[in-house]
């Protein structure tokens, strides 16, 4: 490469457009350095500086929302900026706030080392910024990667449990096997398209636009099929989609409860952001919708079904979430399924997203104060008699279960209600009908915990599980947990402005 060639490529580095992914990591590495400056007695005050550090972050990207203009391209095609893209920012730096909220109540009943956690979060939630708007195939092997890495730390974080060894272990088996099917796939795309005997061939398949260029001009070459389906795979066990579903319930347990928060919410909806990118309009896979879409489409019914009907017999709380979790996999697919047809498909995923955000760290808000300090063992009898003891924590969970169980007139109901329009429109009765039938048992499973919370358990000895010690919530903790919980009840009643993100394409 000339030095011409050299000058031509920084000068498309525009480090302006990636200011908020910089500010956390130059944060990440300021709390290292507090912790090796500021004597012991003064490290409680570094998780404040981090959760500032953030707040101040997601100020700068609401009060600077255009500082790059929608579709432009910087870093050499690397990154494609979008309003989907600065929508996701302030959503992953949301999770890491309530993320750090909650670690601060569960990391205070383990003699575990703090300031590390949170160096982690920052680090992850700014790789997922980054994958967020990822416009090439090699930016999105990284920042997957690292957000990968990061994650399995965070998983087996609790190292003197043997569920969080456990589940990380595990972890980090499923997760090299997803990394290699995606890795596989993107070697078999960039060598099809590499191919000078096929139309349209091209050295830069790594990029989108190149690769769609390829595809569209190749529509039913095998080769390129067989690496559509595996960068597919590779991201289906990313987002917890069936067939690929089998690690959820044993890591969602074993990892400490604010790491199973930031899987459940900020992990899958990178997994989403990434399947939109491939998939949705514009998408480089989008001449091949013969082959994507029957395969979301079954993905998204076979996801639904398996997540609800294995929710229903769990009696561990983590466990239940997780295969919950599941089945809002599957009905955020029906969205991705329907993106290039409908054209509310985009803007409901993102709103859905939003309201899962809200409900699901309200719940997981009450969570961390029931645990006691075996954090992977939370059943729901430890919930007996929770509104006598603590009527807020009960209301709180109960806005949050119903939201996700769809109840109306909750933001939950609302994010379902606009993905089955999309579905709707892209004419998938069929998939409707089934996605209807799972919020229907999934009420059964959610309202049995809320049952648990306001009446006491019962069992045939005439004996209830032991409770552990439930810490009362803080000042802070009171505040989010409330105005989470009314968040979830208000955009129910009124979308306001989020509502315009349902013309969004």
């Amino acid at each position: 490469m000339t030095l011409e060639a050299v000058k031509f490529a920084a000068a498309d580095n525009l480090w302006s457009a990636i200011f908020p992914e910089l500010m956390l990591g130059c944060l990440a590495l300021l709390l290292l350095g507090l912790e090796i400056i500021l004597p012991k007695r003064l490290h409680a005050i570094i998780p404040d500086v981090a959760a500032a550090g953030v707040l101040g972050t997601l100020l700068g990207v609401l009060f600077d929302w255009q500082s790059v203009s929608a579709g432009a391209e910087t870093f050499n095609g690397l990154l494609q900026h979008s309003t989907g893209g600065q929508l996701l920012r302030v959503f992953f730096l949301l999770c890491a706030l309530l993320v750090f909220l909650l670690a601060r109540v569960s990391l205070a009943k383990q003699s575990m080392p703090r300031i590390e956690f949170y160096h982690i979060v920052l680090v992850v939630t700014a790789a997922m910024m980054l994958l967020a708007q990822s416009n090439n195939f090699v930016l999105l092997f990284v920042a997957l990667e690292t957000v990968t890495i990061g994650l399995y730390i965070l998983v087996a974080y609790f190292r003197t449990s043997t569920a969080s060894l456990e589940a990380g272990l595990k972890y980090l088996v499923m997760g090299a096997l997803s990394s290699g099917l995606l890795l596989f796939g993107i070697v078999l795309l960039y060598g099809v398209a590499g191919n000078p005997a096929l139309p349209s061939h091209t050295s830069e398949a790594f990029n989108y636009d190149e690769l769609g260029r390829f595809l569209a001009a190749n529509p039913h070459e095998f080769v390129a099929s067989l690496g559509i389906a595996l960068v597919l795979a590779g991201v289906a066990f990313k987002i917890g989609a069936f067939p690929f579903q089998i690690w959820v319930p044993d890591v969602y347990q074993g990892a400490p409860t604010p790491v199973t928060a930031f899987l459940a919410v900020a992990s899958k909806a990178a997994g989403f952001a990434v399947l939109l990118g491939l998939c949705g309009p514009g998408g480089p896979f989008l001449a091949y919708g013969w082959l994507v879409t029957p395969a979301l489409t079954a993905m998204a019914a076979a996801t639904i079904i398996f997540g609800n009907i294995a929710a229903l017999t769990q009696s561990n709380v983590k466990r239940l979430i997780g295969l919950s979790g599941v089945a809002h996999a599957g009905f955020l697919l029906l969205g991705v399924m329907a993106s290039t047809v409908s054209p509310h498909a985009v803007g409901a995923i993102y709103f859905y997203l939003f309201a899962y955000l809200i409900a699901s760290f309200a719940v997981f808000g009450v969570m961390v104060h029931v645990a006691g300090t075996d954090d992977a063992d939370q059943q729901l009898d430890h919930y007996a008699g929770l509104a006598r003891q603590n009527p807020f924590l009960a209301t709180v969970l109960a806005v949050g279960l119903g939201s996700l169980a769809g109840i109306p007139p909750l933001a939950g109901f609302m994010g379902k209600f606009f993905v089955f329009i999309a579905a709707y429109e892209a004419g998938a009765r069929w998939l409707l009908a089934i996605a209807a039938t799972g919020v229907v048992i999934s009420i059964y499973y959610y309202f049995g915990w809320i049952k648990a919370a306001f009446f006491d358990a019962w069992s045939p000895s005439g004996e209830t599980a032991p409770n552990p010690a439930r810490t009362a919530p803080s000042r802070t903790a009171k505040f989010a947990l409330a105005a989470l919980a009314l968040a979830s009840i208000g955009l129910g009643f009124y979308q306001g402005p989020l509502g315009q993100w349902l013309t969004m394409r």
